[in-house]
């Protein structure tokens, strides 16, 4: 039987065999008309860890995030995005076919946002411009090899926002990921925040579903838009079980995908053709560039995959590397001996 390593992301762990003991034996109601116990159960545990009053169950991190901007905007409104933002430029357009919103594109220091260009990008509404109504901080940042956004970039954005009437949504996919590297409390980073949504289906290897969170209002209003954009489910207990798990036990170990992430990194740095800053390496995410007389990143990542090893490009020169509970020691260093031996020109055995 074929031994995968699949580093593409830490979107492909499987369940634990506790996530299978909890999906059999949750209690189930229907969560469309608000009594699954199992969902309640998990939406009052994310609530509590994010300082929020309420969090709201959803099926994945895009529909979370397009909730949350749809509450907090108006139609032809603008909104302030980081130039590499996940929900700028992988979520499937839903800031201009769902929220009706225009997103402008701001500067960054590896996804800090420059303060400078971004109170330059608010706009008033006038004849010819929108109003801006919203800015967004992704944390960790997925483009930026998995950076962890500082708190104090978290309270200059508050306070632009505040002094301009906006307000803030944290795609926080990975924040428990911040919060292991950074030693910063989830809730502290929310609490800058007027809506947080984060992935169970990540770095906490539940199998699907995130949660967004803020007042009770706005999650009552986001029950409406999550039913409008198909999202009503019903004994959906069974998955909600799994994300109880992962919140429960599945934070601490994100050290150890941080560790080996790092590992890859500094390893990677001694290769041929391979540009890569180790000491950039925050979280479980490795993004390392590829000037080499033999391979383009695409058929590096075609000759991975040939080798039984998974691995996605994020541009024509970068390969990405995502660690994860699935992936241990041994598969890192198979990766780095594959990986050594092609860069090298040697014949794979």
């Amino acid at each position: 039987m074929r031994t995968i390593v699949d580093l593409r992301s830490d979107c492909v762990t499987r369940p634990t065999p506790e996530m299978y003991r909890a999906m059999a034996e949750a209690l189930l109601g229907d969560d469309v008309l608000g009594d699954d116990p199992t969902v309640k159960k998990l939406e009052a545990l994310a609530a509590r860890m994010l300082g929020k009053e309420v969090a709201l169950f959803v099926p994945s991190g895009t529909m979370g995030n397009s909730i949350c901007i749809k509450l907090q905007t108006h139609d032809g409104d603008e909104i302030l995005v980081e130039e590499l933002s996940h929900i700028y430029t992988h979520e499937m357009s839903h800031l201009a076919v769902v929220s009706r919103v225009l997103p402008r594109p701001v500067r960054s220091d590896r996804g800090i946002l420059d303060l400078d260009d971004l109170k330059r990008k608010l706009s008033r509404q006038s004849i010819v411009t929108g109003q801006t109504s919203l800015v967004s901080i992704e944390n960790t940042h997925n483009f930026w090899s998995g950076r962890v956004m500082p708190l104090e970039h978290f309270r200059d954005v508050r306070r632009i926002a505040d002094e301009n009437g906006l307000k803030v949504h944290l795609d926080g996919a990975r924040i428990f990921n911040a919060q292991v590297a950074s030693g910063v409390p989830v809730a502290e980073y929310a609490r800058f925040a007027d809506t947080v949504m984060f992935c169970l289906s990540k770095g906490l290897a539940s199998p699907i579903g995130s949660i967004i969170a803020g007042t009770a209002q706005m999650m009552e209003a986001g029950r409406y838009v999550r039913k409008m954009l198909g999202g009503g489910m019903r004994q959906v207990g069974v998955i909600a079980a799994c994300g109880i798990v992962s919140l429960e036990t599945m934070i601490e170990r994100l050290a150890d995908d941080h560790r080996r992430a790092k590992r890859l990194a500094r390893a990677l740095a001694e290769l041929p053709g391979v540009s890569i800053d180790p000491a950039g390496i925050d979280t479980n995410i490795v993004i390392f560039g590829l000037n080499h007389p033999r391979f383009t990143a695409e058929q590096l990542v075609k000759a991975l995959w040939e080798q039984d090893i998974w691995s996605l490009t994020t541009s024509p020169t970068e390969v990405r590397f995502v660690t994860h509970k699935d992936v241990g020691d041994t598969d890192v260093e198979r990766t780095l001996d594959v990986l050594s031996r092609l860069l090298a020109g040697k014949e794979q055995r």
